[in-house]
């Protein structure tokens, strides 16, 4: 019953965002049969109940060999529908479809950062971090499907709604690429601070719960005898369901970049809608993948404020001149690929100083390096300067 209801409701939910358009002969805007959405968000509800009822039915943490196997599943099933629009599009679609994905998929990226922030704050069990992150998900295909529908409809009625996206894009890229290092203060965030002040929060965990009845001591006049100490059930979220608020509101954010980005690929809805939920069904596997070496991303967060500049150009200049889906599939891959790159040879190199016993950015650090360009160019410096002592060497933060 539950697995029907899920699927009644939330694919009603998917084809009135989808039909908001103008399409007719029960098709979407783009011409894409309702059949086609029902069908696809039936295997979609499909898969992620027999995980979390089947695969995932008791709560335990999941292991790297486990995020790996899944990582390969989501991904190679995506791969796999991206082949089978490429039949039934054209490869045209396809394209669009491959490089919606990935724009999705390496924005996720910058969800786990914030997602592993979320987890450390509230000491949530490594048992129960899965459970939060597919009721999330759950949550963010409903929130998704409803906006993808809502910025459809917008296009299809206002062009110019194009240019604004756009310049969204661009702002965002510009303040991803500004953004450096910055902390991430949770405990004044504003729908963290008003659930806490009017929600009825339990301080305890109670299992993998979001809901629980704690024991309240009751005013002495509120006893039956006046005297004896009395005790009544009261009814309260969990610590957990209070992770699951922030991290819905967190993936609401994020999407306001991610889904105009795809719409600067495509304005076929049914198009932006599957490489969405594609890259969003990885994302719980590619958590557990990346949480623990997410330091050693350096660059990635310059990568992808490069892509939201690249998507936000294309659209603003789409009257223009068309960039064609195999061009903009390669840039974005190939932005990405270099600043993954980057990010692993500064992590390898920061490590081999941090055994040698320099810490990077330290007087010593910049000494050896300037011996070695000086060595690679055949000079040598007229006075060498003497070694300083451990004491006396200062480590600039």
């Amino acid at each position: 019953m539950l697995q029907e209801a899920l699927v009644t409701n939330m694919t009603g939910l998917y084809l009135a965002a989808a039909g908001a358009g103008t399409g007719t002969g029960g098709t979407d805007a783009s011409g894409t049969p309702f059949e086609f959405w029902i069908a696809f968000n039936g295997v979609v509800l499909s898969l992620l109940l027999l995980d979390l009822f089947v695969f995932h039915r008791g709560a335990h943490a999941v292991s790297m060999k486990e995020a790996v196997a899944w990582s390969i599943f989501w991904v190679s099933l995506s791969l796999a529908f991206g082949g089978f629009v490429w039949h039934w599009k054209g490869a045209e679609k396809a394209l669009q479809f491959f490089t919606g994905y990935v724009i999705e998929y390496s924005l996720s990226v910058d969800n786990i950062f914030i997602f592993v922030l979320i987890f450390t704050y509230f000491q949530v069990p490594p048992q129960f971090q899965y459970r939060v992150l597919f009721w999330g998900i759950m949550g963010a295909f409903i929130m998704r499907g409803i906006m993808i529908g809502l910025g459809a409809l917008l296009i299809s009625q206002f062009h110019w709604i194009l240019y604004v996206f756009g310049a969204l894009l661009i702002i965002s890229g510009y303040k991803m690429l500004r953004s450096g290092e910055e902390e991430v203060h949770l405990e004044t965030n504003p729908i963290l601070r008003m659930c806490k002040r009017y929600l009825p929060i339990s301080p305890k965990y109670d299992g993998a719960n979001f809901t629980t009845y704690v024991e309240e001591p009751v005013a002495s006049s509120e006893s039956p005898d006046g005297a004896t100490p009395h005790f009544r059930k009261v009814w309260k979220l969990t610590p957990l369901a209070l992770v699951l608020i922030v991290v819905e509101f967190t993936d609401l954010l994020f999407a306001v970049d991610s889904i105009p980005a795809i719409f600067a690929v495509t304005t076929d809805p049914f198009i932006v809608y599957t490489s969405n939920v594609c890259a969003i069904l990885g994302l719980r596997s590619l958590y557990f993948l990346l949480a623990g070496i997410m330091d050693k991303f350096s660059y990635l967060k310059v990568g992808l404020g490069l892509v939201l500049t690249f998507v936000g150009t294309k659209m603003l200049f789409s009257d223009v001149f068309h960039i064609p889906p195999v061009v903009s599939l390669f840039v974005v891959v190939g932005i990405l690929a270099v600043a993954i790159i980057a990010s692993l040879i500064k992590s390898n190199r920061d490590e081999r100083r941090r055994k040698s016993g320099i810490a990077p950015g330290s007087r010593r650090a910049q000494e050896a390096s300037a011996r070695k360009i000086l060595e690679a160019a055949g000079s040598e410096s007229p006075t060498e300067p003497p070694v300083p002592n451990e004491d006396s060497i200062i480590t600039r933060e």
